[in-house]
């Protein structure tokens, strides 16, 4: 490697380093993350770190925005939670299944888990 390239590329690891060190003091990667895909995902947050974070707002939880979240829905669960999620006559479901199954033909949609058909 030439040594100018080496100086930019030293240059550029203090930089991400101190970036990681002032603006990520409070990020939790997932550990099972691999090495460079933490690299990728900090060079992403540093290219685009004006998208997430202005100057009275730094990196990380915005002030006045925390959210608790807390589960306590035990069983026997009220009748809101037992509802089909997408409630429909068996008309319009009909009419949902075949507009699926013709996206699923035109390739915009597939199925869940399965692989694409060579």
């Amino acid at each position: 490697m030439p040594k100018q390239i080496s100086m930019i590329s030293s240059v550029e690891d203090t930089y991400k380093d101190e970036f990681v060190d002032n603006q990520l003091v409070e990020a939790q990667m997932n550990p099972s993350s691999s090495p460079k895909m933490r690299h990728n995902l900090i060079d992403l947050l540093d290219t685009y770190k004006n998208a997430f974070a202005s100057d009275n707002e730094p990196l990380g939880a915005i002030e006045g925005h925390e959210v608790d979240i807390t589960f306590n829905i035990n069983r026997p669960y009220p009748p809101v939670l037992r509802r089909p999620a997408y409630p429909a006559s068996p008309r319009a479901r009909e009419a949902l299944e075949k507009q699926i199954l013709e996206l699923i033909q035109l390739g915009v949609l597939r199925k869940v888990g399965h692989k694409k058909e060579a």
